[in-house]
């Protein structure tokens, strides 16, 4: 059995949408923006040239688009909530494509509150790989669960020039040794 994806659905295109604004008027990253001085040769890095300011108008007008009253905030962390079952994984990791077609980033860690959801999160992203490569034009991204013992694998998150997506979990990402 093979699941079908509805990439037309609306709520779940606003909500990728209202992420993506958020850095409205950021420069598009190309292959040879990677930090190549200041110790870090060969790390390609996500990199935001907006203000704070800049991004706080950005959200200001997504809240007015989506009629949210929200008040102010002096917070950088976003959240997209929606109900159960609508779609949450299928909209952050839409997001993250997006956000590499719009703005070239590369580098993206879910974390996550369990080992439960970070298999469910693992599995979503395997069963969405055709769906994805379909909508985005074959782009291709590599995804893995974080493992301490693996630091080849952190390097090679680090030093990829590809789309890369470790997943963690919450206790995986306190611990002082990683």
């Amino acid at each position: 059995m093979k699941f079908k994806f509805d990439p037309n659905q609306q709520f779940q295109i606003d909500a990728v949408s209202s992420i993506v604004d958020i850095f409205d008027g950021q420069s598009k990253a190309t292959a040879d923006k990677f930090i190549a001085d200041g110790g870090l040769l060969g790390v390609y890095a996500n990199v935001l040239s907006l203000t704070d300011k800049e991004i706080f108008e950005n959200v200001k007008n997504i809240q007015e688009r989506n009629e949210i009253k929200n008040g102010e905030s002096e917070s950088l962390d976003f959240s997209i909530e929606m109900e159960t079952g609508t779609g949450k994984t299928y909209v952050y990791l839409r997001t993250i494509l997006e956000l590499n077609k719009k703005y070239g980033w590369k580098k993206f860690i879910i974390i996550v509150p369990s080992v439960a959801i970070r298999e469910g999160v693992i599995k979503t992203l395997n069963i969405t790989k055709d769906h994805f490569r379909k909508l985005y034009d074959n782009t291709p991204y590599r995804f893995y669960e974080y493992n301490s013992a693996n630091i080849s694998q952190v390097k090679h998150f680090a030093s990829s020039s590809n789309i890369e997506i470790m997943v963690m979990t919450m206790g995986a990402f306190n611990k002082n040794i990683n």
